[in-house]
């Protein structure tokens, strides 16, 4: 086997990795209180704070128009709420409320719960391998925001693998 398709192999054992891990973190999530797109959102005021709409759209990845409705449900329910600008009154900010992050912090509580029992079952190693894993991870998350200005990559049907799964 060449450098080349080993690389790739390793590259594709990686991205169904990850997609696997995506798909538990998906299951593990609280169903019908808010969309992932909305978590996300809310998510990112509570990390980056206050954002201006049109910047939370292309963060997010969702059209202007989709993105008001977004915080327009957010602002009905107490989550989120649009302030002026501090320096420009001209410019709207969307800030997370404290009952948004609360929202956000139970969620993310309900995840550990259940994460943490799945995590009593892998050995001390293992767990420690995906302790040393999370710097990458979250680079390579940070690689691909949206903000980088990177775009989903749709590659052609004949790469395209069969699931071992």
């Amino acid at each position: 086997m060449t450098e080349v398709t080993t690389h790739s192999a390793e590259r594709y054992a990686i991205v169904a990795g990850l997609e696997r891990l995506i798909t538990l973190i998906r299951l593990l999530t609280p169903s019908g209180e808010i969309s992932l797109t909305t978590a996300s959102t809310l998510a990112r005021l509570a990390t980056e704070g206050p954002h201006r709409l049109s910047d939370l759209a292309a963060r997010e990845g969702v059209t202007q128009p989709a993105m008001t409705q977004l915080v327009s449900r957010l602002e009905r329910n107490g989550l989120a709420e649009r302030r002026g600008h501090s320096d420009d009154r001209r410019v709207v900010m969307v800030h997370i409320t404290p009952a948004g992050q609360q929202l956000l912090d139970q969620r993310r509580s309900q995840r550990v719960t259940q994460l943490a029992g799945l995590l009593d079952e892998l050995t001390l190693e293992q767990e420690q391998a995906i302790a040393a894993a999370l710097p990458a991870l979250t680079k390579l998350a940070d690689l691909g925001a949206p903000a980088a200005g990177l775009r989903p990559v749709n590659p052609p049907t004949a790469a395209v693998r069969p699931s071992s799964d």
